[in-house]
């Protein structure tokens, strides 16, 4: 604007100044303002550099002057009472920052760190539709795993240890998405159509294995609900689905070298591999890894 100018100020410490901190009007002394020695605002009124003034005569600071009354108390009392939300503390650090005024600066930051909500580990959607649940696969960079369990979809009573592996699908389950959380997106189904226990797999979108843990078993007098716990599998086909962690296409050599891997693990002689859930899925990376050095494209 035509008008402003660069000058030098300098002047007794009772000497009220003018500001004009973005907009926003400020009155105080040179003292006020140079009372801590290390701040900008010391070097800016202690006459050591050029300011900038209208041609009202207020000078003019290009900063937000939403804060600029709590820094300009903090500089006549050393203290000051902190704002009650972290966005407006973060702001306020950001312009004690901008104005080198170090305690207050770490007030700000102690505060902040105080009132930090723990963030948790694992979040787990509980999905309402099978709209909704298309929507999270389809916009979701990660693969994905599905576990559906709808106990009361069952019409028949249940096989002895059917109760028992229930559970155990939905334990690992949990122990699965605490462990891959950051690298595969887990859903939870409630309200499937038909399936009582199901796991569900995806890459890039779209399905690419199903683990069904139920099914019907025919007793002499009546039909009987079989639940069962393919633990090894669901390891299996979870390491599989590791592969769609990219948005390029798996390479097929390893699809290829897990595909024998996916088969064994359904037998139940198999089954004595996995002594723990470590080691499960150590050997199972290690293997895909030795057959892609080992057939290099």
């Amino acid at each position: 604007m035509s008008g402003d100018q660069k000058v030098l100020l300098k002047g007794h410490a009772s000497q009220y100044v003018k500001l004009n901190v973005g907009g926003r009007l400020y009155y105080t002394t040179i003292g006020t303002l140079t009372k801590h020695n290390d701040t900008m605002l010391s070097a800016m009124f202690s006459g050591r550099m050029e300011v900038l003034t209208d041609s009202e005569g207020w000078i003019l600071i290009d900063r937000c002057g939403n804060h600029f009354g709590i820094i300009l108390n903090f500089l006549r009392d050393g203290s000051v009472p902190l704002p009650e939300t972290n966005k407006e503390i973060a702001e306020l650090l950001a312009e004690a920052k901008y104005y080198c005024i170090t305690e207050l600066a770490m007030s700000c930051e102690r505060a902040l760190y105080t009132h930090q909500e723990p963030k948790p580990i694992c979040r787990i959607p509980l999905i309402t539709s099978q709209k909704e649940e298309q929507l999270l696969i389809s916009s979701s960079s990660k693969p994905a795993v599905i576990l559906v369990v709808q106990r009361q979809n069952n019409k028949y009573s249940y096989t002895s240890t059917s109760d028992d592996n229930l559970l155990k699908n939905i334990e690992l389950f949990d122990k699965l998405s605490l462990r891959f959380n950051e690298r595969i997106l887990f859903i939870k189904d409630v309200i499937g159509p038909s399936e009582i226990c199901c796991w569900s797999f995806y890459g890039h979108g779209k399905k690419v294995a199903e683990v069904c843990c139920t099914s019907i078993v025919y007793a002499t007098d009546r039909k009987h609900t079989k639940v069962e716990f393919p633990e090894a599998r669901i390891y299996e086909e979870t390491l599989q689905v590791l592969l769609y962690e990219n948005r390029n296409a798996p390479d097929q050599e390893l699809l290829q070298a897990t595909s024998s891997v996916r088969a064994g693990g359904v037998s139940g002689a198999s089954m004595h591999q996995y002594t723990s859930d470590e080691e499960e899925e150590r050997t199972g990376l290690a293997r895909l890894r030795s057959n892609k050095r080992n057939n290099p494209t």
